[in-house]
C-alpha cells in the first residue's frame, strides 16, 4: 500500500490519546488524526477521508458503541475498533445490530499498540 492508512483516533483522555497516537504513527503506513470527543470525531468523519476509526468506549457525549452505530450509519463497511479497558464481553451486551471490527484492550507497555496497528492494517487492506 503506497498511501498511508488514515486512522481517526478518539479518546477523551489526552494522555492516552497522545500515547496511542505516538505509538501508531511510528508505523510509516499509518496516519493518525486524534480527537477528544465523539462530536469532533463525527465532524472529522464527515469532512475528511478516513480508512479506520479507533475509539475508547467510555466517552462523555456518547459511548464508543454509540459512535460505532453513528459511523456505520454513514459507512456500513468502515473498520471500527474499540480500544478500551473494558472487557469485550461487557460491551457486546450493549450492541444492537452493529459489532466492531475488533477490540484491543488498553494496558501497560507497547504490545497493545502493536496489536492495534496490525489489526488496523489487516482490516483496511483485506
Amino acid at each position: 500500500m503506497s498511501e498511508a492508512i488514515s486512522v481517526l483516533l478518539v479518546d477523551e483522555d489526552t494522555d492516552v490519546l497522545e500515547l496511542a497516537e505516538t505509538f501508531l504513527e511510528q508505523s510509516d503506513d499509518l496516519s493518525v488524526t486524534a480527537v477528544t470527543s465523539t462530536s469532533a470525531a463525527l465532524d472529522h468523519f464527515e469532512t475528511e477521508p478516513v480508512d479506520c476509526v479507533v475509539s475508547d468506549y467510555t466517552m462523555p457525549e456518547m459511548t464508543g458503541t454509540d459512535l460505532l452505530e453513528a459511523i456505520r450509519d454513514r459507512d456500513a463497511s468502515m473498520p471500527f475498533f474499540l480500544f478500551t479497558g473494558r472487557d469485550a464481553r461487557d460491551i457486546r451486551q450493549e450492541l444492537d445490530d452493529e459489532s466492531p471490527t475488533g477490540y484491543v484492550r488498553k494496558g501497560e507497555g507497547p504490545d497493545q499498540y502493536t496489536q492495534l496497528a496490525d489489526d488496523i492494517r489487516d482490516a483496511v487492506t483485506n
